[in-house]
């Protein structure tokens, strides 16, 4: 890494461990990617737990819902590249019978968490839902055992839930692209504005470069985001990785900036975020709706 027998900068990284974190990380976790004089070590951890780390500042570099961003943009900038946005597709509420949409707010759903992406575009959808948080990983399980009516999925249950004889009431996605023509930005990568610009710009670069190596190299990337790819054959795995880590991860494009500045003035607007979104990205001056 370093020369001279110095000790490597240790960059503190976590990200959500399902396989399209995996993917985007493969090349700085498998030290494919190398930055001299820096150690990226890897956490993984839940979104939701993510977000509550990142209110403490905790690590260097960590994947945040953009929900979570204005809670935390005083101490972080969102990194150019490690997006994860939604094409007309993202988070789901999932039923065991086809409740119909009018109905939803009657009906309590289980959500992954009160600071994801998914449920500010469920409050935006249906601002008198009842809910109640569950590990994203438990909200399928509950809702086929009848413990909830509904659940609020992300991850790789998108692709998993009819499997399992549940049936999808509404699409997060494709309601927000028919609300406002934009893509739905779920989560991205956030760094600490105290590393400072020279630091800032060589991690940026490193998560740059993970992606585009594991774009590249996409079987073997492919093969290593299998371990955490929960019920999902090779197939589907691509299939998920290719939803979430493309050409929007490697740059937002100018609508995928603007939805997220969109995204979050609406969530101010009605009242679900209480503090002005002010969405920085490295590089940039402020962006605002």
């Amino acid at each position: 890494m370093s020369s001279g027998g110095s000790t490597a900068r240790e960059i503190k990284v976590a990200h959500s461990p399902d396989s399209d974190d995996a993917f985007m990380f493969y090349g700085m976790a498998t030290n494919k990617v190398r930055v001299p004089g820096l150690k990226f070590t890897h956490t993984l951890c839940d979104i939701e737990a993510l977000n509550r780390k990142a209110l403490e500042g905790y690590y260097d570099i960590t994947a945040v819902s953009f929900h979570a961003y204005p809670y935390i943009q005083d101490n972080y900038a969102i990194m150019p590249s490690g997006g994860s946005v939604g094409e007309g597709y993202g988070p789901m509420i999932v039923a065991s019978r086809n409740i119909p949409v009018e109905d939803i707010a009657k009906v309590k759903i289980a959500v992954p968490g009160t600071m994801t992406t998914a449920y500010l575009a469920l409050k935006l959808f249906a601002p008198d839902v009842v809910t109640e948080v569950v590990p994203f990983d438990e909200i399928i399980p509950k809702v086929l055992e009848g413990r909830y009516e509904a659940g609020l999925i992300i991850h790789e249950g998108q692709l998993t839930f009819n499997k399992v004889g549940l049936h999808r009431i509404v699409d997060m996605g494709k309601w927000w692209r028919d609300l406002t023509g934009m893509p739905l930005p779920l989560g991205g990568n956030a760094i600490k504005r105290e590393l400072g610009p020279t630091l800032t710009t060589a991690c940026c670069n490193a998560l740059r470069d993970s992606i585009q190596y594991a774009l590249d190299h996409r079987e073997e990337a492919l093969q290593y985001a299998m371990q955490f790819a929960r019920d999902l054959d090779v197939q589907q795995a691509d299939k998920f990785v290719g939803m979430y880590v493309n050409e929007r991860t490697l740059d937002y494009g100018k609508d995928g900036r603007e939805a997220i500045s969109k995204l979050l003035e609406m969530g101010y607007e009605r009242g679900i975020i209480p503090h002005k979104p002010n969405v920085e990205f490295v590089g940039d001056t402020a962006v605002t709706a």
